[in-house]
């Protein structure tokens, strides 16, 4: 589920609030799954990866990770990265462009003293996307941390992310690959739109 607040009343804000509620009656699932790309300037590569988008509130889109994560050092080395969602159900799908940024920390530490418990054992307890000799580690250092840490408290290491988009671009399918493409562009007073072939 994302939480909308603030919502820019602007055609593609507007129009993705509408496409995720039909996505949603149509049971939809994992409709919070957004698949972000972005380039790790240092490594010279491309990585991509789902994530859980929880809010978006004015024009920010915002979900959390470990800030020593493999994908938190290529947004920090290369701050564009583009979004895609893709709902089978309704068969949409929703690109953007955009550039991000850390949230600020009381939006982090917000978000994660409103969270299960054991998600926040967890988020203290790993060193994300790190090399280790066995998955019982992690369940060991995972129950360890649950019985005796402060779960109340976000680690300097987990927080938010935000990204605000440049672009959109709608796409809907259709037989024949006969396929609506709708984009819109950022310009100086607004948004610009088009219409774009298949």
């Amino acid at each position: 589920m994302i939480v909308f607040k603030d919502l820019p009343e602007v055609e593609p804000y507007q129009q993705f609030q509408k496409d995720y509620l039909d996505a949603e009656k149509a049971n939809q699932p994992l409709i919070h799954a957004v698949a972000i790309s972005s380039f790790n300037k240092t490594l010279n590569e491309v990585e991509s990866r789902f994530v859980n988008l929880k809010y978006v509130e004015g024009e920010e889109w915002i979900f959390f990770s470990n800030y020593n994560s493999p994908k938190a050092k290529s947004f920090q080395s290369h701050d564009q990265i583009s979004a895609m969602f893709y709902w089978s159900t309704t068969n949409v799908q929703i690109r953007m462009k955009a550039n991000i940024k850390e949230t600020n920390k009381d939006r982090s530490d917000e978000h994660f003293q409103s969270r299960q418990k054991e998600k926040n054992a967890l988020a203290i307890a790993s060193n994300q996307s790190q090399r280790i000799s066995s998955f019982e580690t992690v369940k060991s250092k995972f129950t360890e941390t649950l019985e005796n840490a402060d779960l109340g408290k976000r680690p300097d290491y987990w927080g938010g992310f935000s990204f605000t988009p440049y672009y959109f671009e709608f796409w809907r399918g259709s037989d024949f690959r006969l396929n609506h493409r709708n984009a819109f562009s950022k310009v100086e007073d607004g948004w610009e739109s088009s219409i774009l072939e298949p």
